[in-house]
């Protein structure tokens, strides 16, 4: 059984699951979306990406953004391979 991101109960009462596509994309946004920081028990996991919503929008950020995406599904999603 794959358990849908975010966590919820069904309308049978039970533990909603996800198919193969929605379970993936529940891990990567789990990566992508969580701040350094944020999880005690992992203080390093994580993307780091909301850090950079107020930067000035330009070739350096998208760079830095995409190398911490690259980064971090890289190191904390070993299931998938980035190709782009």
């Amino acid at each position: 059984m794959q358990v849908r991101f975010p966590y919820h109960i069904d309308g049978r009462g039970h533990t909603a699951e996800a198919d193969d596509p929605t379970w993936i994309r529940g891990l990567i946004e789990q990566v992508l979306f969580t701040s350094p920081g944020e999880r005690v028990m992992r203080p390093d996991f994580g993307a780091g990406l909301r850090s950079l919503v107020f930067e000035p929008l330009g070739p350096a950020t998208a760079a830095l953004a995409r190398h911490r995406v690259e980064e971090a599904l890289i190191r904390w999603e070993p299931r998938i391979d980035v190709e782009q």
